[in-house]
């Protein structure tokens, strides 16, 4: 009996020690980035914001150009043909102006993840989040990233 007891105890005292190990393990540097604060910081960004506004502004002045057109024509055939005319042009400006937007915003965003990556590296962290996913811990490194993108 005394020898199973010993058993016993030898074997709970080794799961004690490997759960602690386990627990213990490695540790890992972690990092957090307020990705919104990199984003309104980054001059591209605000330089893409800038043409796309002036070219919603072309797009207006192009849609009250055709409503002039289309109201000063008298015939209804013609009218109904230059409506169709100018709804397809303006679906096709505005496609065009939508693309050229996301490839732009997508090489930006390729970008500073880039960055974020590279400053993650030169700084030996393991892991970098973004600050809204976390409640509580990491070290944020956003005015670091903020200076780079700038």
């Amino acid at each position: 009996m005394k020898k199973y007891l010993t058993i016993g105890l030898i074997a709970f005292a080794a799961g004690v020690s490997a759960a602690n190990f386990a627990v213990s393990g490695p540790t890992f540097n972690i990092a957090v980035v307020d990705i919104q604060k990199v984003v309104s910081a980054a001059p591209q960004v605000n330089a893409l914001k800038k043409e796309h506004q002036a070219k919603v502004n072309e797009l207006s002045v192009f849609v009250e150009k055709a409503r002039k057109d289309v109201m000063a024509q008298t015939d209804a055939a013609k009218k109904q043909e230059l409506e169709k005319k100018y709804n397809k042009e303006l679906n096709d400006k505005k496609a065009a102006m939508d693309k050229h937007y996301a490839e732009k915003l997508k090489t930006i965003d390729t970008a500073i993840t880039k960055q974020i990556e590279a400053q993650a590296k030169k700084d030996n962290y393991d892991l970098v989040l973004a600050k809204g996913v976390v409640l509580s811990g990491g070290t944020d490194i956003t005015d670091a990233i903020v200076k780079i993108v700038k």
